[in-house]
Order: C-alpha cells, then sequence, then structure tokens
C-alpha cells in the first residue's frame, strides 16, 4: 500500500519571515524518497492552520515530544503524559525557566540537566534545555498544535489514524554522515564555503542511500541546489526529517506497532524515531 504524504519538519519555536518553520513533503517508492517539494511557515498560526487541514500525512517533527521522568518526578507534575503535557503548556515561558533553573542549581556540576532515555543513544540535547538550543520551549510550543490538528503520536497520544506525528532529531543523521563536520549556520559570518562542502556532501550521501536507514533520496536538479544553497539548513534538516519519516513507514509495513520506536518506550517521555 502506497503511503500517504510523508512529511519532514524543521521545527522553530519563534518563526520569521527569515527564519521559518521548514516541512519537506514527499514520497517513499521501493526504497526511494522523492521530494516534492518545501513548505514555509513564518507564523506558529500559520503552521497550526495547515496542521489542521483534513488530510493524511505522516510526520517527522524536529521538537521533542516529552521531559525527563526524572525532572517530572521531582518537579512533583504529573507522570500521566497528557496530563504532564497540559500542566507544562499552560505555564508561561519564563515560569518554565525559573523551575528548571531551581532544579539545576540543586545539582552538582557535570549533571546538571536530567536526560531521557532516548538522550544518549540520539545524542540529542536533553528536552529541558531552555537555551541553545531551546528545546524546552519548541516541546512548548509545537505538542499543542499537533494535539490541535487530532495528531496520533505513536507510544504517547491516540488521535486521528490518518494524522501520525512522531518524533524525530536530523543531526543524528547528519553527523552518521558527516561527523563532527558542521553544514549550517545561522549567523551570516559563519555561513562558510566549508559548510556548504559539508551540505553538498550530506546531500550525495542521501542520495546514494549511505545511511543506515536504507533508502535513497531523489530529488531534481533545482531541489538538489536550493537544499546545498540554503545556508540556513532548514531546509535540508527538514528533508533529513523526511528521511526519518520514510523510515517509519517502512517499519510500519513491515508489522512493527510503533512505526519503529521501541515497543517498551516510556510513555511519559517518548523516543526520538531510528535512535
Amino acid at each position: 500500500m502506497p503511503a500517504s504524504v510523508l512529511l519532514g519538519c524543521d521545527f522553530s519555536c519563534a518563526p520569521t519571515p527569515k527564519k521559518t518553520i521548514a516541512v519537506a513533503l514527499g514520497e517513499l517508492h521501493h526504497g526511494r524518497v522523492q521530494l516534492a517539494k518545501i513548505e514555509r511557515f513564518a507564523t506558529l498560526l500559520a503552521f497550526s492552520e495547515w496542521l489542521e487541514r483534513p488530510q493524511a500525512w505522516l510526520g517527522v517533527f524536529d521538537l521533542p515530544f516529552g521531559l525527563p521522568r526524572e525532572l517530572v518526578q521531582t518537579l512533583g507534575w504529573p507522570t500521566d503524559w497528557a496530563a504532564c503535557m497540559s500542566h507544562y503548556t499552560a505555564l508561561s515561558r519564563d515560569q518554565i525557566r525559573q523551575a528548571f533553573a531551581a532544579f539545576c542549581n540543586a545539582r552538582p556540576v557535570g549533571g546538571k540537566f536530567a536526560h531521557r532515555a532516548t538522550d544518549l543513544p540520539a545524542g540529542s540535547s536533553p528536552s529541558m534545555k531552555w537555551v541553545n538550543p531551546p528545546v524546552a520551549f519548541m516541546l512548548h510550543a509545537g505538542v499543542p498544535l499537533l494535539l490541535r490538528a487530532g495528531a496520533t503520536l505513536p507510544g504517547l497520544h491516540q488521535g486521528e489514524p490518518q494524522k501520525i506525528a512522531i518524533e524525530g532529531y536530523p543531526g543524528m543523521l547528519a553527523r552518521e554522515i558527516l561527523g563532527g563536520r558542521s553544514y549550517k549556520a545561522d549567523d551570516k559570518a559563519r555561513q562558510t564555503p566549508e559548510r556548504l562542502i559539508a551540505r553538498k556532501d550530506l546531500i550525495t550521501a542521501l542520495e546514494q542511500g549511505r545511511t543506515r536507514l536504507g533508502l535513497r533520496l531523489k530529488l531534481t536538479h533545482a531541489q538538489r541546489d536550493a537544499l546545498a544553497d540554503d545556508a540556513r539548513g532548514d531546509a535540508l534538516d527538514a528533508v533529513l526529517c523526511l528521511m526519518q519519516a520514510a523510515w517509519a513507514q517502512v517499519r510500519h509495513d513491515a508489522g512493527a506497532a510503533l512505526y519503529g520506536l521501541p515497543p517498551d518506550l516510556d510513555p511519559l517521555e517518548g523516543w526520538i524515531v531510528s535512535a
């Protein structure tokens, strides 16, 4: 059965016309992921309205879907995912910052942050981090949009069966290909020729299927040039998430109940797909 639309989302909790939310749309056919187009959203409202449209998709989103269990228990918040998200998203960013800073201040140097079980295998930042990158605020802004759209978050929340939202992390796939080489920068001064070369190497590896996902990316010449020229890397990160969405589709088609997420994942913390 051919998949519904696949999507990969490079999310921002404070999008602007310059720093948009980028969504890569595509389809999977016989191990090849065909990129259809990149959609961009300059506001959370525009993105939310798009998600709420009656359409079927399997999407991987670059934002955390849960908080570390250790953090939640220490703060005395609900340990049921839905109740925890309801409590968390009702707080202001300032209240979150204060609560998390107090948690960190009470802990020894070198172990300030609590981590989810998925962070180590994925190499991701702890989902309670509120700066560089502000993933805690991405969760705060993004999860309510997915719930409002009626999405199902496998292992965490049952919504509409035609909208499947899964947590992803483009950095994990990029690191598999590039090692420690940087391929993007928001700051113009750091948008170097070396980073352009790294983006081109990353795109070539995806097209040739040189990742453990076992899938090949299919691009037109114009799409390839546009991805390479996007020095901020938003579109390329969205495409990396699209590849993870295709992997989840393959796992689902092979009978995996949770789209390749571990069956014993923590139902409060969630999991990053393919970690």
